[in-house]
């Protein structure tokens, strides 16, 4: 099934479409990896009355919901993506913050067996690469 309008993939969730849920989500759509204020900068122009609370409640519903992910990189904001189901993992930019999807590291989910499971079934593998992007590391060479 191909979903085509914000509408579509918001009710296909199981959420009520709304004005507010509509703009989050296509601003979340031409923004992968956006932090909430982000989302609420996008939004702010269509929906003047739009506040960072009901962004949050938005995005919140969307991660509950299946419809989005929730991104949280040690010591950053939470960031928010529509890439879901696929198990991918992140590159994350120690010097401007750039984050990009990179696919599983090694076979299918989980992904990373770890060397002692404890009994638990795993299902899905969260892994975040800190670097520095080509960028960030062609400056700090220049420098």
């Amino acid at each position: 099934m191909t979903i085509t309008s914000a509408a579509e993939a918001i009710r296909a969730s199981g959420l009520r479409v709304t004005d507010s849920r509509t703009a989050v989500y296509g601003a979340l759509r031409s923004r992968p990896h956006a932090s909430a204020d982000e989302i609420l900068a996008d939004v702010a122009g269509d929906l003047p009355h739009a506040s960072r609370q009901s962004v949050y409640n938005a995005l919140n519903d969307f991660a509950d919901a299946g419809l989005a992910r929730r991104i949280e990189p040690a010591g950053r904001s939470m960031l928010f993506e529509l890439r879901v189901g696929d198990n991918h993992h992140h590159l994350v930019c120690t010097g401007c913050g750039r984050v990009e999807d990179v696919d599983c590291a090694v076979g299918h989910a989980p992904c990373l067996h770890p060397s002692d499971g404890h009994g638990f079934e795993l299902v899905s593998a969260e892994v975040t690469y800190w670097g520095r992007c080509a960028d960030c590391a062609a400056a700090s060479r220049v420098s």
